[in-house]
C-alpha cells in the first residue's frame, strides 16, 4: 500500500488527523461547528507578536533620528526616558546598529563613550571628509555662521549656550558646521558646569590670513560684557 492510500483511508477520513468527534483533539471545527480554538490562540499570539515587532522598527528608527543630530554622546537611559522604552531594549537596539554599520562598512559608526553613545565618521573617512569640507566646496558661511565664529573668536574658550545667548538664538547646529569645517574645536570642559568649549583652529587663521588671534580687528568691546555672567543655558546666574 503507498503512502497516500494510507492517508486516504486514515479512519476517521480526515487526512493524518485523529478521529473526529466531540473529544477531537480541539484543532478543527467538530461536527457541531464549534470554533477552532487552536486556531485562534495561534493567530492572537501572530499579532501579538507582529505588533512588537513593529513597535521595535519604530524604536530603532527614532533611536537613529535622535542619534544623528544630537551633538555630545547621550546615554541608554535618556534615550530611554525620551523614547518611553527601557534602557535594556534601548541598549540592545544600540548594540545592535552598532554591529551593523561596522559589517555594513558604513561611513560612519556607533560607538559607546564614557558619557552614552554617539556616531562618528570612520576614521578611514577622515581625510576625504576634511579635503571635502575645505577644498570640495566653495559656499560660503552664512551670516549666521560668521556672527557665531566671530562670538567664538573673541570670547574663546566658550560653551554653546553663551554663544547662542550673545545671538539671541540657538546657534547649536551653526557650531556643528563650523567644527566640520574645521574652523573651530572643542577645548575641553567648563570646570564648574562641565560643558563643553570651543575655540578657533589654526586653519581659521589660515583662512582669515592672521598670524595670531592678536591681529583680529578690535571689536571685543562691542560685545556684550556680561557673557561671564550668564550660565551655559543663557541664563543670567544671581
Amino acid at each position: 500500500m503507498s503512502v497516500g492510500e494510507a492517508v486516504e483511508t486514515a479512519p476517521g477520513g480526515a487526512e493524518g488527523h485523529g478521529p473526529a468527534g466531540p473529544h477531537g483533539d480541539g484543532a478543527h471545527t467538530g461536527a457541531d461547528g464549534g470554533t477552532d480554538t487552536g486556531t485562534v490562540a495561534e493567530a492572537g499570539g501572530n499579532e501579538q507578536g507582529g505588533e512588537h515587532a513593529g513597535a521595535v522598527t519604530v524604536l530603532r528608527r527614532d533611536m537613529e533620528a535622535v542619534l544623528m543630530v544630537v551633538d555630545q554622546p547621550v546615554s541608554a537611559f535618556d534615550l530611554a526616558r525620551g523614547l518611553d522604552s527601557t534602557v535594556g531594549q534601548v541598549t540592545a537596539i544600540l548594540e545592535g546598529l552598532a554591529a551593523e554599520y561596522t559589517e555594513q562598512g558604513r561611513g560612519f559608526d556607533l560607538r559607546e563613550v564614557a558619557e552614552g553613545w554617539r556616531v562618528y565618521t570612520r576614521p578611514e573617512a577622515a581625510d576625504a571628509v576634511e579635503h571635502f569640507l575645505r577644498e570640495g566646496t566653495e559656499v560660503r558661511l552664512t551670516q549666521a555662521a560668521l556672527e557665531t565664529m566671530a562670538v567664538v573668536a573673541y570670547r574663546q574658550p566658550v560653551s554653546r549656550g553663551r554663544v547662542s545667548a550673545v545671538r539671541g538664538v540657538n546657534c547649536d547646529g551653526v557650531m556643528r558646521t563650523l567644527v566640520l569645517r574645521g574652523l573651530i574645536e572643542e577645548a575641553g570642559h567648563d570646570p564648574e558646569s562641565g560643558a563643553l568649549l570651543y575655540r578657533t583652529t589654526s586653519y581659521f587663521l589660515e583662512r582669515l590670513g592672521l598670524r595670531d588671534l592678536d591681529e583680529l580687528p578690535d571689536i571685543a568691546p562691542f560685545l556684550p560684557d556680561d557673557i561671564e555672567g550668564l550660565d551655559d543655558t543663557g541664563e543670567h546666574t544671581t
